[in-house]
């Protein structure tokens, strides 16, 4: 296929936390603010005024100083944007916001608060609890919890407008990205699909790291180039797999799968569109406050969310991807020393091949991934375990 005529823009821009379009919006007088978790919902920090960073440590080399800190045995992750945060990477920051999801990825925010990493004048630092049900007394929970800890201190630190036509507005916005990128998502379920897997990974990733207005144009362009490109008439790729697990945050994962024969079809992890693309609907008869917290209860599908109907549900709904994305087989991966997917990949990859017969790889991972020779090998033994799967059936 002909390449995006825009991803090596894009693959740049992921190259550093501080990219041209976060500079770009700083330049224009808007605030960045450092985002740790979805579940903080990404609107609220993205109001008229400011925009979300999605905190990631690309080039990733060393990260002694962060094990220093928080020991070996946390996840790499978290020790890695500790580093980062030392070495100054994230000094344009205005503020930090932190739910209290990952104890890990808090004590990580912690150190950087404690040793003074950031050094802009005003910053600050918010921790906010998040529900670990999706019930309707945790959304009254959640509701209160982030009006205190997220919109009155970007009000009160920044000057943030927090109206209901704010709110309304940065929904929209929001809307709009992930309207461009369901949009683009959509061609993955093609037998012989026009985007790849590592492209629509790019394009997804920056979404979370960079202005969302600053975007919308790129990714309408992005969008109106691929209803006319055409795929290679012969498929690069043997089998199709969905990819499921925490945070990939460096597409380059997605490629290692992708050059081991896969094409990489659908992504539900973090950092990926399934479900956090889904639109925002608002109605008029309740707040949007209320209204934006109860949809991200609802699509949530984090391993913290512990109810039993949570995790029928997220077994149910990766299911659900691999019929609607034509998907082979399933990746299910987890950052090593991740508490809470290393809980839910033992436990849903077991269930995928039993009770509903989807061929599963189960692996951890480190956070920098580009010279696994294991992961190659094993991505490779997968793929050629689908194709054999295939030409018996």
């Amino acid at each position: 296929m002909k390449d995006l005529s825009q991803l090596y823009y894009f693959e740049k821009l992921l190259e550093e936390a501080n990219n041209d379009l976060v500079r770009e919006g700083v330049a224009k007088g808007l605030h960045p603010i450092g985002s740790v978790c979805s579940l903080i919902p990404e609107p609220l920090l993205n109001l008229p005024g400011c925009f979300s960073v999605r905190l990631r440590a690309p080039k990733t080399g060393s990260i002694d100083i962060g094990t220093y800190y928080m020991s070996s045995l946390l996840c790499e992750c978290c020790r890695a944007i500790l580093e980062r945060a030392v070495e100054g990477g994230y000094q344009f920051l205005d503020g930090m916001i932190a739910p209290d999801a990952c104890a890990q990825m808090n004590r990580c925010v912690e150190n950087i608060e404690h040793l003074n990493c950031i050094e802009k004048q005003g910053f600050f630092v918010s921790y906010c609890d998040a529900p670990m049900k999706s019930d309707e007394a945790a959304l009254r929970h959640y509701v209160r919890q982030i009006k205190t800890h997220v919109l009155l201190p970007l009000q009160k630190k920044l000057n943030i407008d927090i109206s209901e036509e704010s709110l309304r507005k940065a929904v929209e916005e929001h809307n709009c990205i992930c309207r461009l990128l369901m949009e683009m998502s959509e061609y993955r379920k093609e037998e012989n699909p026009r985007i790849t897997g590592y492209e629509f990974a790019v394009l997804c990733t920056a979404s979370y790291c960079c202005p969302k207005e600053l975007l919308i144009d790129k990714f309408a362009s992005i969008a109106q180039e691929l209803k006319t490109r055409k795929p290679d008439s012969r498929p690069a790729f043997r089998v199709k797999v969905a990819v499921a697990g925490s945070e990939i945050d460096d597409p380059s994962l997605i490629g290692m799968i992708e050059e081991a024969g896969a094409r990489v079809v659908a992504d539900r992890f973090c950092f990926g569109s399934l479900p956090e693309r889904e639109e925002i609907q608002l109605n008029d008869t309740e707040d949007v406050l209320t209204q934006i917290c109860r949809h991200y209860l609802r699509i949530g599908k984090c391993p913290r969310y512990m109810n039993a109907e949570k995790v029928w549900e997220r077994q149910s709904y990766m299911h659900q991807l691999v019929n609607e994305y034509h998907a082979d087989g399933v990746i299910y991966q987890q950052m090593k020393f991740c508490d809470y997917w290393g809980y839910e990949r033992a436990y849903a990859s077991q269930t995928m091949r039993e009770k509903y017969n989807v061929p599963t790889l189960s692996i951890d991972r480190p956070y920098v991934t580009g010279n696994s020779g294991q992961l190659r090998t094993r991505f490779q033994a997968f793929v050629e375990s689908l194709e054999i799967k295939k030409l018996n059936s």
